[in-house]
């Protein structure tokens, strides 16, 4: 009887023992009002892999703090290794919370879900076809600032962590240049799994309005055309639908013609990829950004997103053999020398040109003149109603660039050098010195930006020239083949005109910067000799005073101006040090057959 009595306690104190466990959120726990700190966010995470073989825990990297960067590994058959998952023919989806750690709710949304599955064996249906990735938190550094006072603009959760890491960079801006820690060990996992499709968690700022969450979805252009094909008539509806049916309609991430005011016009434009579905798209893979509305409540808001991520799962499930094969054609195409593309478009702008109109599920509010600031004050009420807005979402290439066989990198620029191989691009390493043909830029008219940006003084506007050149790398020079499947990726972060390109970003303002200069009383003299060997001298330089006005006001700067015409002018400067390499005998004199 002793021991039957002790049974019947033990069934009695199960669901108390899970309780105790944690398997009730903290999310939960707190009326639905609260978020995991670091600590809790680690324990929770492990305690959902010690009580599940189907989950595996594993640290991806760390922090600029030393703080762990939490990873599960969630498959129905408890695999974890990349080679593991894919040979059992499995599709892999990757789930990142809290790159911006004062934006929770796909923490406590994906946490809902696992648990879900491995405690109730809910939704275990939607891992048959898809093995999961999961970043509890990306900006672990940033969870851990925790305070209440983060996002002045958000309603909840009552604490939450800070937007940028603790080198105060935002990571959804540093995609492309890979400055962070947390950056290289993303690139690192995502280059290993190759998930074939990416969901990034976030929550907006902006206007107020009817939706509790809005998404992107990269359909534009700048994404395999398969893929971009199956998003649109597949995908995108399928989300659609199924959030309406579950009484949460989304509508997609928009901005305004002018801020705070839905009335002057929506705008959608290509996603940069500085950020992650951006960087995803040139990857060949689909990326959903999800963004929940700051101004809701954050019950609504996490729920929302759990479900955003199940209806993506159910596509990936039901479509799994078509997705697979799009992203195999995807990167084939990226890697082929004859039915590959032979130009790429690198950057893009909203045709304003093109209007459609939709219906938008706003809220109605005013516009009134502060009487304190004098400002423009929007006051939003609580009256739901429907606009009927003009929509901007045509996108325009403006820059395209044909396709080189390989870029040459110098094996001085070794940043540069880490920077391609963190985005997993195959290269080779030159072992000899040795004079290569190339086509590169040369600069002028370079603006650099006022302050500094994610740490950069980037390079705002420049125009650029064609040059040939024949060119001495040393030793230690980094050969690029572009036929391959991060071409994208290496176009984009080479081609100096691209959207996010590493000469944009401000890794190549050193190669533009005189370090030789001339006396003016030398330049006086020896401009008069110029003038005297050339007489049309004197013309081009009345030419440019005219069309320099300031400059020529400058004593200085027309001594310059003779200097750059004379054989102790910098040959090296403002040219561009990456070479393209366009003939084959090139690539293979270099060893690359």
């Amino acid at each position: 009887m002793r021991v039957l009595a002790l049974i019947i306690i033990v069934i009695f104190q199960l669901p108390l023992i899970a309780q105790n466990r944690g398997w009730q959120t903290k999310f939960e726990k707190s009326d639905f009002l609260e978020t995991v700190t670091y600590e809790e966010c680690i324990t929770f995470s492990k305690a959902l892999a010690e009580e599940s073989e189907m989950i595996h825990y594993q640290e991806m990297g760390f922090s600029p703090q030393n703080r762990a960067i939490p990873l599960l590994i969630v498959d129905k058959e408890g695999l974890h290794s990349a080679e593991d998952i894919k040979n059992a023919g499995r599709l892999i989806l990757l789930i990142q919370a809290g790159i911006h750690a004062g934006e929770p709710d796909g923490t406590d949304a994906t946490f809902l879900l696992l648990r879900d599955m491995i405690i109730h064996e809910k939704h275990l249906d939607l891992l048959d076809k898809v093995s999961l990735l999961f970043i509890p938190s990306f900006n672990v550094d940033g969870l851990y600032r925790m305070s209440p006072y983060n996002r002045i603009n958000q309603n909840g959760p009552t604490e939450m962590g800070w937007r940028a890491n603790s080198l105060n960079l935002n990571l959804n801006r540093d995609y492309m240049k890979a400055d962070s820690p947390e950056m290289k060990a993303w690139l690192k996992v995502f280059n290993e799994y190759l998930p074939d499709l990416f969901i990034d968690c976030h929550t907006t700022d902006g206007a107020d309005y009817q939706y509790v969450a809005t998404y992107a979805l990269e359909t534009f252009g700048n994404m395999d055309a398969g893929l971009t094909e199956f998003t649109e008539e597949v995908y995108n509806p399928y989300l659609v639908e199924s959030m309406k049916q579950k009484d949460s309609p989304i509508f997609p991430y928009v901005s305004f013609m002018n801020w705070h005011d839905p009335r002057s016009g929506l705008v959608r434009s290509v996603g940069s990829p500085m950020i992650s579905q951006g960087y995803t798209a040139l990857q060949n893979r689909i990326g959903l950004l999800i963004e929940t509305h700051m101004l809701k409540p954050y019950k609504p808001r996490v729920y929302a997103t759990e479900e955003m991520i199940i209806s993506t799962l159910e596509t990936m499930n039901k479509h799994h053999k078509k997705l697979k094969v799009l992203n195999e054609n995807a990167d084939a195409i990226m890697s082929s020398h004859k039915k590959g593309i032979q130009e790429l478009t690198i950057k893009y702008d909203v045709d304003y040109s093109d209007t459609a109109y939709v219906d938008f599920l706003g809220m109605e509010y005013e516009v009134v003149k502060s009487d304190l600031t004098g400002g423009d004050w929007f006051q939003y009420s609580q009256d739901p109603t429907t606009f009927n807005l003009r929509l901007f979402e045509k996108q325009k290439p403006i820059e395209k660039v044909e396709l080189p066989l390989a870029y040459i990198i110098p094996v001085e620029y070794e940043e540069v050098q880490n920077i391609i191989k963190s985005h997993g691009i195959a290269y080779k390493i030159s072992k000899e010195a040795m004079d290569v043909e190339i086509e590169t830029y040369k600069f002028s008219n370079q603006r650099w930006g006022n302050s500094s940006f994610e740490s950069h003084q980037n390079l705002r506007s420049f125009d650029m020239v064609d040059v040939q050149a024949t060119q001495r790398f040393e030793a230690g020079a980094m050969i690029i083949p572009v036929r391959q499947r991060a071409l994208k990726v290496l176009v984009y972060l080479l081609e100096p005109k691209a959207d996010n390109s590493l000469v944009s970003w401000g890794f190549f303002n050193s190669s533009m910067e005189r370090k030789e200069y001339a006396e003016t009383y030398v330049m006086e003299k020896m401009a008069r000799e110029m003038i005297a060997e050339n007489p049309l001298l004197l013309d081009e330089f009345n030419v440019w005073k005219e069309e320099n006005p300031e400059l020529a006001k400058n004593h200085w700067m027309q001594c310059m101006w003779f200097y750059a015409k004379t054989p102790y002018m910098d040959p090296k400067k403002d040219v561009y040090p990456v070479g393209k390499i366009v003939d084959q005998q090139e690539l293979f004199k270099l060893g690359w057959h």
